[in-house]
């Protein structure tokens, strides 16, 4: 029996040598003696009711002797070997710290959010509500309540994506006024600011694109007023200097309706690359709300008015940050998007 004892006591040993190179093995190694039901050594103690009564106890004193010695040899094993785990993992992670620090970067709004926030920032001074609306819209809100029924030739100037023959991806964010006006009574002063989609492109237009409109509905509202809002915007946006002018245009949901034209801005109105040598650039659509989009909403056209404009917050990105291509602003070029940061 002492020879038996002595085999597992050198097998461990040679075990702990040639073949514990980790926890993980020295954990099966460990299993191999130690297991309580199929160890080698817990075997032994199963022999124990084959061993003449009187020689059982000192049988299991040995066996436990060989359990504890084996125990703590295994205990040691781990020990080391956690120890070496840890200092390689030490190794693998050090950091010299005499290394000049890698470079950081930090990231900016895309030019399209920068200008977004600036011109909600410029409206809401004087006193605008933000109106956020839907990108899928019914054909109602879209067109027919904005005075532009099935058969009226402006539904050309707008080519749609239609989902159904209800459904469509909006084409404008006028759409939000007719919301607004059908839900809140005068006096209103809203913006609705967000994505449209038309069938439409070229370097100056995207099938996709972002425009937010412009809505104020009180009692005696003129051109003039429209003009004094948009001097002060443009004046934030592109400089103290620049002015606007308003030429005569048709839009079907406003009656007088205008093209906005705004003083260029690099090279002061002297006539330059930018302007095509007219010293004013088209920046918008506007105009004093027809009164039958007032009706439609259930507003007194007699008692009140309004005025609305469009802006395209791609294009007024496009002006003030020099882009000659509307795609530059959705291709996410970080050569591009590095230049471009008013924060």
């Amino acid at each position: 029996m002492n020879d038996r004892l002595a085999g597992i006591k050198q097998e461990i040993l040679n075990g702990i040598d040639q073949h514990a190179g980790s926890r993980a093995a020295a954990f099966e190694l460990r299993k191999q003696f130690l297991d309580s039901k199929t160890g080698k050594i817990g075997q032994l103690m199963k022999e124990m009711k084959s061993i003449a009564p009187e020689e059982r106890a000192g049988f299991g004193k040995n066996i436990n002797e060989l359990k504890e010695w084996a125990q703590q040899r295994f205990s040691e094993l781990d020990e080391k070997l956690k120890a070496r785990e840890l200092e390689r993992r030490y190794e693998s992670e050090k950091i010299d710290v005499t290394m000049p620090a890698q470079k950081a970067e930090t990231g900016n709004l895309h030019p399209i959010t920068q200008m977004r926030n600036q011109l909600i920032d410029v409206f809401a001074g004087m006193g605008f509500e933000i109106y956020e609306g839907t990108e899928i819209e019914n054909d109602y809100y879209n067109f027919t309540a904005l005075n532009t029924p099935k058969d009226h030739p402006a539904r050309d100037m707008q080519d749609t994506f239609y989902l159904s023959p209800e459904f469509l991806l909006r084409t404008q964010t006028s759409a939000g006024q007719i919301h607004v006006m059908e839900s809140k009574k005068p006096p209103i002063k809203i913006l609705a600011p967000g994505k449209v989609f038309r069938s439409d492109d070229d370097a100056t237009h995207s099938p996709m694109f972002f425009q937010m409109e412009g809505l104020v509905v009180d009692k005696k509202i003129t051109l003039c007023d429209l003009k004094g809002m948009l001097d002060v915007f443009v004046r934030k946006i592109y400089g103290e200097d620049t002015t606007t002018r308003l030429r005569p245009s048709y839009f079907p949901f406003t009656e007088p309706s205008v093209e906005v034209d705004v003083s260029c801005f690099e090279c002061g109105g002297k006539g330059c690359k930018l302007c095509k040598g007219t010293g004013w650039i088209e920046l918008l659509g506007a105009g004093i709300v027809n009164k039958k989009v007032l009706e439609n909403c259930g507003i007194d056209s007699e008692e009140y008015s309004g005025l609305a404009f469009g802006i395209g917050i791609d294009r007024t990105a496009m002006f003030k940050y020099g882009i000659n291509n509307i795609k530059l602003l959705f291709e996410s070029d970080l050569r591009v998007l590095r230049q471009i940061n008013d924060n």
